[in-house]
């Protein structure tokens, strides 16, 4: 009796880690398709819009952040392609974040990278890729990564456009 009740909850614990290991291969199955259908789709977006860059000077800016800080984000465009980025900060002095010495060490003593470094990799990335979707999120400088790609998608449609004046946005 006592090894019938042993049997019938070893089946019962190995039925029930078998459905719970189908179930996740089935979800995970469904995250990669939808993964790479994803990523397919957004490599498609990004080729047609690089392809249809008007070349010129496209500016963007932000209102201040609770620190006082607007993005200031330009980006030029030449035979198509990005041949310049300059993303940072400005505060309401007309200083750039990347510039300041005190805020770059502090960030860099809490976070590992500096404002400087995660924005000059930033701008480096556009260049070199192409693609605001390959450009890498520089590890400690999450919400500058954030930024640096909205501005940018927000760029690339003024880019698309030909429309130079400044596009503002939202925080």
């Amino acid at each position: 009796m006592k090894t019938t009740k042993v049997a019938l909850k070893s089946i019962a614990v190995l039925a029930a880690a078998f459905a719970l290991v189908a179930c996740g291969a089935k979800e995970d199955a469904k995250d990669t398709a939808m993964s790479t259908s994803e990523t397919t789709a957004a490599s498609s977006a990004e080729t047609k819009t690089m392809a249809e860059l008007k070349d010129g000077t496209y500016s963007a800016e932000s209102a201040p952040d609770d620190r006082g800080f607007k993005i200031v984000h330009s980006i030029t465009v030449k035979d198509g392609k990005i041949t310049e980025s300059k993303f940072d900060y400005e505060d309401k002095d007309g200083k750039m974040k990347s510039e300041n010495e005190e805020y770059n060490k502090m960030m860099s003593e809490k976070a590992g990278v500096s404002a400087k470094e995660a924005i000059e990799k930033l701008n480096a990335g556009l260049v070199e890729k192409q693609d605001v979707a390959a450009v890498e999120v520089v590890s400690g400088a999450t919400h500058t990564s954030e930024d640096f790609k909205k501005s940018t998608e927000a760029l690339l449609v003024a880019a698309e456009k030909g429309d130079t004046a400044k596009v503002m946005l939202d925080k």
